[in-house]
């Protein structure tokens, strides 16, 4: 039988703690209509008797404090909502002993950006992690010693897991199911829960928005000129002429601020609006690749792909009803 401690932080999402409940139980039951005993012993883990969420909507019940759990198997973090910071302060009591749990032996998963209070532990010091693609600029910020993949829906490394944004930790759940039980109940759990299994990219469902958590003034500048003019030839030595500076300083300065290199930045500008361009008009492939600045097919769908994780094609029959054909 394994521990799995689900913990319940103030200000988390409800959500968060309900479905990975669920999943296990769940899986439980499987185990038991196949004639095994069930595996998972899951348990709320909190701070108090009772944490009130959604500002008292809701009062969560835990099963055990914090003090009164000696060994889990599993730790489940899961979203917190709000101020990050103040969140992280508010649940500050749960860190260490979320470090003396993987010190045990536990294994530790984020959901979401529970990322944030996995992070907090330094336990993902040098190590990857995934959160949601809206929330990885303040992460990379609040912790530049932790490598963020911001396209992946999971991580796993020394028994520490992150999932992407909102319900894609449903596919880190599947993918625990998977490897604590077998591949035919992770199946079985898919098909209950209507989930695709599998899923490891977040990729198609980013928006890029530019990143100006920064005070270069000369970079800020350039990232709107680029933004405003996406749709024509822009390269960097025309960048770095326009500004009046050496296109080494430049490049520096760019990337510094933006964790892009220049031409990442345009490109990702430029595949941003094409993007919308798909989701919201009938135009055809060639019309929004002409548009957003491209004249080269072949090199249009190899960006494309390798920022949203699917061909041009793929991403307008998804994203668009009225798709036409190419």
């Amino acid at each position: 039988m394994k521990t799995v401690s689900i913990l319940v932080p103030e200000t988390a999402i409800l959500a968060g703690i309900v479905d990975p409940r669920y999943m296990f139980t769940a899986v439980n039951e499987f185990l038991r209509a196949a004639g095994k005993p069930p595996l998972f012993h899951v348990q709320l883990v909190g701070l108090t008797k009772e944490v009130k969420l959604n500002g008292g909507l809701f009062t969560i019940h835990t099963d055990f404090l914090l003090d009164e759990v000696k060994k889990s198997d599993l730790v489940i973090i899961p979203p917190i909502s709000g101020d990050i910071k103040s969140a992280l302060h508010i649940n500050r009591e749960f860190i260490p002993w979320i470090r003396e749990q993987y010190k045990m032996g536990a294994e530790v998963a984020s959901l979401c950006i529970g990322a944030f209070m996995l992070a907090s532990t330094g336990l993902l010091s040098g190590k990857k992690c995934s959160t949601h693609w809206l929330f990885v600029n303040e992460f990379r910020n609040m912790f530049p010693e932790v490598i963020m993949v911001d396209d992946k829906m999971i991580t796993d490394q020394s028994g520490l897991y992150s999932s992407g944004g909102a319900t894609s930790y449903w596919s880190l759940l599947l993918y625990l199911v998977e490897k604590y039980v077998s591949r035919e109940i992770a199946i079985l759990a898919s098909k209950y829960f209507v989930l695709d299994i599998g899923r490891n990219n977040q990729s198609p469902f980013m928006m890029f928005k530019g990143q100006r958590d920064h005070e270069d003034e000369l970079v800020i500048r350039a990232q709107e000129y680029i933004e405003q003019n996406f749709q024509n030839k822009i390269t960097v030595d025309h960048l770095s002429d326009k500004f009046g500076i050496v296109r080494r300083t430049f490049e520096r300065r760019f990337k510094k601020s933006t964790r892009n290199t220049v031409v990442e930045y345009i490109q990702r500008v430029k595949i941003e609006a094409a993007k919308k361009s798909f989701e919201t008009t009938r135009k055809p492939i060639y019309d929004v690749m002409y548009d957003v600045g491209y004249t080269d097919i072949k090199a249009f769908r190899d960006v494309f792909k390798k920022i949203t994780g699917m061909p041009p094609v793929d991403y307008r029959n998804k994203y668009n009803k009225d798709a036409v054909s190419f």
